[in-house]
């Protein structure tokens, strides 16, 4: 270590193309890096580099082999490229950010393992995801210095379901970044009524992956209940990537045909702020999450939000967010008493503008920064 500060490489390879929660995560972390005198490295894929030297100055930015963009050979250079870049960068601590890690390296391996969901919701993965997963993460667990949750949650389902030794897993909540997710202007959320043809018409927003542990049929069948038989009935909006939940079209096509449902897919990022921001309620009545960065994100963007206080949810939402439960009768309840009460949406979206403030970047890379101090020492 130079001057008490760790040489860490952090194997950025596993960034999807459409930056979804892991590259936010990896993005947000790496940009609050680079405002810290860090002995940084940093690998990813060849389309990523430019990005990454823009967002870290002082760090070494290597481009993998151009295979890593398929999983499969990416995991095979995971487990004997990487561990040698290590070792070629002279690394103290070799940083893996979602779920794998090398079984064998030179020096202390950390890992982030994002949720304990694969065991706790084994019904919302398809077989062959969630062996891997389990898989994945009992080996990071049983072979890691140092394992790092986004919460406390997090954190206790790992010492419950796999004996983690509480003395190695560290809690370094996400954060969110305050230029990207934001309160927007009206032109904003005009912008994005526009794109989405909507034209006047409120809506309710749902971002997202589209899996079942994200509850999008009971969320599509709630609003069903709570919206047909309003004289003004609010769209419902589902954004984000398309999945692998069949549900969700069976969900849909029971909705009725007074009422309009949407699902354009992803978003440009830049639209985020305008989409969230926008509607009447942000909906995410998810199943269980690790940290559950859309209800932060949206919170961030003054969004009035309903979740679940299921896992995580509550330690990101607090008092700032309304709870409800996974069933679309409940989430038809939950979700037509604020459609009923301006007065407490407006409380809610400035209560979850104050409280987002609180995660920060910075105080994530703080948290990674010990992790990786303790991993090396």
């Amino acid at each position: 270590m130079t001057a008490g500060r760790p040489r860490v490489l952090v194997d950025a390879t596993s960034v999807p193309a459409d930056r979804g929660g892991v590259g936010r995560y990896v993005d947000g972390l790496l940009a609050a890096l680079g405002r810290r005198e860090m002995n940084l490295a940093v690998v990813c894929q060849r389309t990523d580099v430019e990005r990454y030297e823009r967002l870290l100055p002082g760090a070494e930015v290597i481009s993998a082999p151009a295979a890593v963009a398929h999983r499969p050979a990416r995991l095979a250079w995971e487990q004997t490229g990487l561990p040698l870049l290590a070792q070629q960068l002279g690394a103290d601590v070799l940083h893996s950010p979602y779920y794998t890690c090398p079984l064998r390296a030179a020096c202390p391996v950390t890992v982030t393992v994002h949720d304990a969901t694969f065991f706790t919701e084994p019904e919302h993965y398809d077989k062959s995801r969630r062996t891997f997963f389990r898989s994945a993460i009992k080996t990071s667990v049983r072979r890691a210095e140092r394992v790092i949750v986004p919460s406390k949650a997090t954190r206790d389902e790992l010492i419950r379901l796999l004996d983690a030794d509480p003395a190695r897993v560290d809690v370094a909540y996400h954060g969110v970044d305050p230029v990207a997710f934001h309160a927007p202007s009206e032109e904003e959320k005009a912008r994005v009524r526009a794109r989405l043809g909507l034209g006047d018409r409120r809506y309710v927003a749902f971002l997202g992956a589209n899996e079942p542990r994200k509850n999008v049929p009971n969320l599509i069948r709630g609003w069903v209940q709570a919206c047909q038989d309003r004289e003004d009935p609010p769209a419902l909006v589902i954004a984000g990537g398309q999945g692998h939940d069949d549900e969700i079209d069976r969900a849909a096509a029971s909705v009725p045909s007074q009422l309009r449902l949407l699902r354009p897919g992803y978003l440009r990022f830049g639209d985020l702020p305008g989409f969230l921001g926008g509607a009447l309620v942000a909906a995410y009545p998810s199943y269980g999450e690790g940290f559950g960065l859309p209800v932060l994100e949206a919170m961030a963007c003054g969004a009035p939000v309903l979740t679940t206080p299921r896992l995580s949810l509550p330690e990101v939402g607090g008092d700032a967010v309304a709870y409800t439960g996974p069933e679309p009768e409940e989430i038809a309840r939950d979700l037509g008493r604020l459609l009923d009460d301006e007065v407490r949406r407006r409380e809610l979206a400035m209560a979850g503008l104050a409280r987002a403030k609180e995660f920060t970047w910075d105080a994530s890379a703080d948290a990674h920064v010990a992790a990786w101090t303790r991993a090396a020492r």
